[in-house]
């Protein structure tokens, strides 16, 4: 059955996504216009406000506790990271490991494209400039060199999270992944599925050509107990009890440097990764026999606790606050029904921010550079 905790935190969520995107991102949007470097360095630090807080609600209301070990992270650091797809929210519960590790304003996703129509967080997603793909590499190579090369060109430092197995693990996937491996002579794995790594490949080159990469953060998680696998389960309040992250890094110089070499070395993490998993399921579900440390956090437990409180007082706060002023103020709501049309017609006519972003770049910035290399 449908729980209250389940509830209070998918509206909670929603209802911060929801009133952020029109109140706190939709005032900067004329920005965008002006300078896209001034919008995308303003955008980064408003949307990691609201990515505290599934972190605070999750740990500080539903008690779910993380474990991270293995190697280091280097505070701001460019990388691009890859990561097992468990469940379907692991891209969140990674805000958990980021917030400690990282800044969370650094990090960016790979996502089906069809979670950018979901009001609120899609309207976020692509004011954030996450990338959209279809999982079909003959229509997502296009978008995905637009988007790396534009974060080279601004010198924008990003953290890119990408799940090489393409869809999270479920019997039907795994069957799948079965088949592929059956047919290719593979090793069938049980806790992971075959990685797809042309994408990898293609970011990791882009990135290194374009001089915006550090390292590849290889990151396992694990859920010793419960496995919430879709947002159905979290919506029961079947929060996981525990999230295990082991992080391994890889310096960008000791990569492979041929696409081939780097397509073995990603296939050789997940071999990795399915015994590490092995362990972990089969053992005393931690990650300790790795016999590597626990990651030094950058950020101080009690420094995380504050932000954490700060983060659930704030939304439960903006909400309620923005509904007040549109009951007093007929502006307000002009500007609230407005900013709704405009959000809802532009990803229906452009494709979403993300697009006339670069599409405002290409204009203020590469046009005039064209421009003088044809007088030349």
């Amino acid at each position: 059955m449908v729980s209250w905790k389940g509830i209070y935190f998918i509206l909670t969520l929603f209802g911060g996504s929801f009133f952020g995107s029109i109140f706190m991102l939709g005032p900067i949007l004329p920005l965008m216009f002006v300078n896209p470097s001034w919008y995308r360095w303003i955008n980064n630090r408003l949307v990691a406000t609201w990515l505290t807080l599934p972190v605070a609600l999750l740990e500080t209301v539903f008690g779910v506790k993380v474990i991270i070990t293995g190697d280091a992270f280097i505070p701001g650091e460019r990388s691009v990271i890859i990561m097992n797809h468990r469940t379907r929210m692991d891209w969140m519960f990674l805000w958990n490991c980021l917030m400690r590790y990282s800044y969370l304003r650094l990090e960016k996703i790979c996502l089906k494209a069809s979670l950018k129509s979901v009001p609120g967080f899609g309207w976020a997603m692509q004011a954030a400039a996450y990338v959209f793909i279809h999982r079909k590499w003959k229509d997502d190579k296009s978008h995905f060199e637009d988007m790396i090369s534009y974060f080279c060109d601004i010198h924008e430092p990003l953290q890119l999270l990408i799940f090489p197995e393409g869809t999270d693990l479920t019997e039907n996937s795994k069957a799948r992944s079965n088949d592929f491996a059956e047919k290719n002579g593979l090793q069938k794995y049980e806790y992971v599925l075959h990685p797809r790594t042309t994408g990898f490949t293609f970011v990791v080159d882009r990135l290194r050509e374009g001089k915006n990469l550090d390292a590849v953060h290889d990151i396992t998680v694990a859920y010793p107990y419960n496995i919430p696998q879709t947002e159905k389960h979290l919506l029961y309040g079947n929060f996981p009890k525990e999230i295990h992250f082991h992080v391994h890094r890889y310096p960008v110089d000791t990569l492979p440097t041929s696409k081939e070499d780097l397509q073995l070395w990603c296939h050789k993490r997940w071999e990795e990764k399915e015994e590490r998993l092995r362990s972990f399921y089969q053992g005393e579900k931690n990650f300790h026999f790795t016999e590597q440390s626990v990651i030094p956090p950058c950020k101080s437990e009690f420094r995380v606790l504050v932000v954490k409180l700060l983060s659930i007082l704030y939304w439960t706060l903006f909400g309620p606050a923005m509904c007040l002023l549109m009951y007093l103020y007929s502006l307000v709501r002009w500007y609230f029904i407005i900013t709704i049309v405009i959000f809802v017609l532009q990803e229906r006519i452009f494709g979403g921010l993300e697009i006339i972003e670069l599409a405002c770049y290409r204009f203020l910035h590469k046009q005039p550079h064209l421009n003088s290399k044809k007088n030349e």
